[in-house]
Parts: C-alpha cells; structure tokens; sequence
C-alpha cells in the first residue's frame, strides 16, 4: 500500500479508487455511529516538474466524501460532504522535508520512507472536517430553555 512517488511522476501516472468509508478507520470515527454509509472517492496524479536530474516529483490529490457529523446546533445526524484537492511536493527524506515545509507554500513530503496514499487521503479528509458541524437550517425545532 506504499506508493513509489518517483515512479509513478516518471510514468505521469495516476491512481484512483472508490473506496467504502469503513476502510479509513481514524475518518469512520469521526462520524456519528449509525450514520449513512458513503464512500470516499479519490485520485492522485503524479508528474516531474524541471529538467533532468533537477526534475522533482509532484502530486496531485483530489478526495471527496461524505461523512455523518453530530450538528452543534441540534445534536442531530447532518450530512456533511469533505473535499480535498491539493498539490504536494517530494523531497529525498525527512529532514529535507521539514527543513523546506515551513518556508514554502506548498506541502513538501518526503520520498522515503514511502507514503501510504490512503493514510494521505484519510489524513487529509480528516483536515477537512469543520470545526463546528451544523445544519444550514436544523430539520426540528431548536427546544428553547
């Protein structure tokens, strides 16, 4: 389930899935027991950016789904959809990956060890959850006080 980065930016390749939500433990928790059951939909397309042994390998993610969340209005169920669509830059390892991540505007991530593509899906839906989850409109009356 680890991905080789740098091959698959040689290759210009690209992965996707359609995947149940079940499989994204941390992400499954997050949303309310019992709640409807929805998929987590995503792809990634890699590519080198430069010439030659300057070359850098990038990667596009795109994810989406749907996700059951307690409202902080209401305490119902509300449906609350997620969407990543980001850009990540690789770098040989680690340490030149947090040297670089704090000065650029991109998100820099290291080749090795290789990534886990869905931790990253899963890490970066979890980054897209609201911080307060609520309905536009609550679909019962609020109980007054």
């Amino acid at each position: 389930d680890r991905l080789d980065v740098l091959a698959l930016a040689r290759a210009g390749g690209e992965l996707g899935a359609s995947d149940p939500i079940g499989r994204y433990a941390r992400l499954s928790d997050a949303g309310v027991p019992g709640g409807a059951e929805h998929g987590v939909i995503w792809r990634a397309q890699a590519e080198l950016r430069g010439e030659g042994a300057r070359a850098v390998p990038w990667l596009h993610l795109q994810a989406n789904a749907v996700l059951s969340l307690t409202c902080q209005r209401c305490l119902q169920a509300v449906e609350t959809p997620l969407e990543v669509d980001r850009w990540f830059r690789f770098v040989a390892d680690e340490a030149t990956a947090e040297a670089e991540d704090e000065d650029s505007e991109e998100d820099v991530l290291a080749l090795e060890p290789r990534p886990s593509l869905r931790e990253l899906v899963e890490d970066e839906l979890l980054m897209a959850l609201p911080l307060v989850p609520m309905h536009e409109e609550c679909p019962a009356p609020l109980p007054l006080p």
